[in-house]
């Protein structure tokens, strides 16, 4: 079987049909273009802005990447799968190319930069090659509608995010990390050291590449930040994780749909609900407010790609180059990419040495390149929240409310010892809730992890691989703790290569096509179908326990009935697994797709957020005034600190948004975030956005300027800390009228005035 799956993937479409025609070959993926494009003029994006930024990703991002790719791996016989990997890998290129002039402090001449690598492939006799689709062997044109099909989604997916984030200014409440990466992505267009934009003069430690992405492209573009954080960026990004994975899941399995199935599945599919009144933990892969986890999904994919070879023994050739800095990368996208590779990398090695009772050395080296990779990434990149793990089995219980509302109740906002104090308590009866909350979690978490049953001795290592990821990701979430739930990542960045896995063992099984064909079918029509189970009227354990164990009644039931219709009709077992297997996957894409398409249907019709709480629209136009008219690299002071915006004891400090609009470095602005307060968490019984400012004199000097406007004041924070800017908000606090007499006003918008402090620059 590995011999067969080992061939099928080395001539990727040696059975299939004659390659289609081109034009009618590019039809689908010209649907998809003009869907994207219509979604984002909708969505109030200027259709100059959307063709540029369409230039920028073809001839910027996916012609100079799959030049390299190519070169690199070499081509995948057809041109859809290039361009997949190949823009992936134009990801990595980008990053390289913004990581020198960010060091050089060249970044004018970032637009050079896939021009140069373009113009190597032009100069080079060697390299022209590249230019062609090696050894040809197409796609059926089915695969390309069926991709179609996957990336409308995506585009789904994007505007349903759109409709509930307008573009600046408007009268809002952004989720405050989408404030705190556009902040990241002003700071990542400045030199090296970076520093944190909310707290100036303090280094930053983040996985702040996925920021770094979007500051080169808008550099080179010239397109606003704003506009790229909250629009252009994400569903692309997106859609070359989706092509990624199709492409891995077309080559591990040698099946043609398994591509496009478990691309969709992958980064669309949610977890199984059939009507629960909560859904599991651990949701969806691709996320708009946490950039860094869309981003890091085809870094990690095409690392994937490159471990898979090697374990089928491919020889590297010059990929062995390219996986230590794209490893970094995946470091420095997402801090929690690595940790699951390793784990599964690691066990595919010992899968392989016990079965040939050699040592392998090409994996141990890949795997030695992968730690050194994730050790030097957690001291380049990993700050903040990364720093608040700790070990506490079942922590991610906190996260699921049935036991938050009754076992969990008064477990607190820290770890409070290695088992958290609901379940030491629980007794028996708690006990039983607690394994059937695990169990249920297992079960609607199924289309991730139902591969790993498939795994076996004679299994072959790169599904050891999968597995060994996906069971390191959810061992990681399930044994980890984070004041904010962040131990999840580690199973969402497995979570996609454990629907890999499953859909694997789907083709495996596979012999007619209309058997998953109507499981999928069936799947799908009882995720959108099945009744909703309301939450209890109290929080009990009983009650919880029997609300979600209606769905799984409900659905267990329909299978039963299933099973007797197959066995009835004299088919086999295998029959009934495959379809079941199927039902599975094709229950979770329809959910993914189906939320999207409510929150699209629903988002302009949200409710706004209380007025101390939002944002208006003349706030957000001084913000952008002064980044319109600010340098570069100027420092702001601003009296805004808290959400809501007028101060409260104690004070939640997100409200990144004068340093994310502003795009300049804030003197002090918001703390919630940074390394000082989430080390504090739990101090005083509270969470860590709630913990006082890390420099109580920074801050009180800062308050002073707005309240007092005492000139020595004004003088220390000109000479001292170089602060340029005042941005003064009338609903932050008070603003002493003096102010105006030592600071020259340069602009008012609402309650907002920005002041300008006389001096060198």
């Amino acid at each position: 079987m590995t011999l067969l799956l080992t061939r099928a993937a080395d001539a990727p479409a040696a059975r299939y049909r004659r390659a289609p025609r081109p034009l009618l070959a590019a039809v689908p993926w010209a649907l998809v273009a003009a869907a994207l494009a219509g979604a984002l003029y909708r969505a109030d994006v200027p259709a100059g802005d959307i063709a540029l930024y369409g230039l920028y990703l073809l001839a910027g991002v996916v012609l100079p990447g799959t030049l390299v790719h190519r070169a690199v791996r070499g081509s995948r016989g057809n041109l859809p799968e290039d361009l997949g990997y190949g823009a992936a890998t134009g990801l990595f290129v980008q990053i390289a190319g913004w990581a020198l002039a960010a060091a050089t402090g060249l970044q004018a001449l970032l637009i050079c930069w896939p021009l140069l690598v373009t113009a190597v492939f032009v100069a080079v006799p060697g390299l022209r090659r590249h230019w062609r689709t090696a050894n040809p062997a197409p796609l059926p044109l089915r695969w390309s509608w069926l991709m179609c099909g996957v990336l409308l989604g995506v585009v789904a997916w994007g505007a349903a995010a759109w409709a509930t984030a307008p573009l600046p200014p408007a009268d809002t409440l952004y989720y405050q990390d989408l404030m705190y990466h556009l902040a990241l992505v002003h700071e990542m267009t400045r030199s090296m050291p970076f520093e944190v934009p909310q707290l100036a003069g303090d280094a930053l430690r983040y996985h702040y590449l996925s920021d770094a992405d979007m500051a080169a492209a808008s550099m080179i573009t010239g397109i606003p930040p704003a506009t790229v954080l909250l629009r252009l960026w994400m569903v692309p990004v997106g859609a070359i994780a989706v092509l990624v994975l199709a492409a891995l899941g077309r080559e591990v399995s040698g099946r043609w749909w398994a591509g496009p199935l478990a691309g969709g599945v992958a980064l669309l599919g949610l977890p199984l609900g059939f009507g629960a009144p909560i859904e599991a933990a651990g949701g969806g892969s691709l996320s708009f407010v946490s950039p860094s986890q869309t981003y890091a999904m085809p870094l990690l994919g095409l690392l994937v790609a490159i471990a898979i070879d090697l374990l089928r023994g491919r020889s590297l050739g010059p990929a062995w180059f390219l996986a230590p800095p794209l490893a970094l990368a995946c470091a420095g996208a997402k801090s929690s990419a690595l940790p699951p590779l390793v784990a599964g990398l690691a066990l595919a090695g010992l899968v392989v040495w016990w079965r040939s009772r050699r040592f392998p050395r090409a994996a141990a080296g890949l795997l030695a390149a992968l730690v050194a990779a994730m050790l030097l990434g957690a001291r380049l990149f990993a700050g903040g929240g990364a720093g608040a793990l700790a070990v506490q089995p079942l922590s991610v219980l906190r996260w699921l409310l049935p036991y938050d509302r009754t076992l969990g109740a008064a477990d607190g906002v820290a770890p409070d010892g290695l088992i958290a104090p609901g379940v030491q308590g629980a007794g028996m009866d708690g006990g039983w809730f607690i394994a059937w909350l695990v169990g249920w979690w297992l079960l609607a978490q199924s289309p991730r992890l139902l591969g790993v049953l498939s795994l076996r001795r004679r299994s072959e290592p790169a599904a050891w691989l999968l597995g060994g990821m996906v069971v390191a990701g959810a061992g990681a979430a399930w044994t980890l703790w984070h004041p904010s739930g962040s131990q999840l990542y580690f199973f969402l960045c497995a979570a996609p290569f454990g629907v890999l896995l499953t859909v694997w063992m789907l083709a495996e099984r596979t012999r007619r096509w209309w058997v998953p064909l109507c499981g999928l079918v069936a799947g799908a029509l009882w995720a959108l179908v099945a009744p909703a189970v309301a939450a209890p009227a109290r929080d009990a354990l009983g009650g919880w326990a029997w609300v979600l164990a209606v769905p799984v009644l409900r659905t267990l039931g329909l299978v039963l009935a299933g099973a007797i219709l197959v066995l009835a009709l004299r088919r086999r077992l295998r029959v009934l697994v495959t379809a079941g297997t199927a039902a599975v996957l094709g229950a979770s894409l329809a959910a993914g797709v189906a939320r999207h398409i409510e929150t699209l249907s629903h988002g302009t019709e949200r409710s706004q957020p209380m007025t101390s709480r939002l944002i208006t629209q003349e706030e957000m136009r001084a913000a952008l005034w002064l980044d319109e008219y600010a340098g570069n690299d100027d420092v702001v002071a601003t009296n805004v600190h808290c959400v809501a915006i007028r101060q409260i004891r104690p004070c939640d400090a997100r409200a990144f948004w004068v340093a994310g609009l502003a795009g300049r470095r804030t003197l002090v602005e918001s703390w919630g975030y940074s390394d000082a307060a989430v080390a504090a968490n739990g101090v005083g019984g509270h969470t860590y956005m709630l913990q006082p400012p890390p420099d109580p004199l920074k801050y009180a000097l800062s308050q002073r300027v707005f309240t007092d406007a005492d000139p020595a004041d004004l003088d220390l924070l000109r000479r001292e800390y170089g602060v340029r800017w005042l941005f003064a908000d009338a609903r932050a606090g008070a603003v002493a009228p003096a102010l105006s007499t030592l600071a020259r006003p340069r602009y008012t918008s609402g309650p907002v005035t920005i002041y300008e402090l006389d001096g060198p620059r």
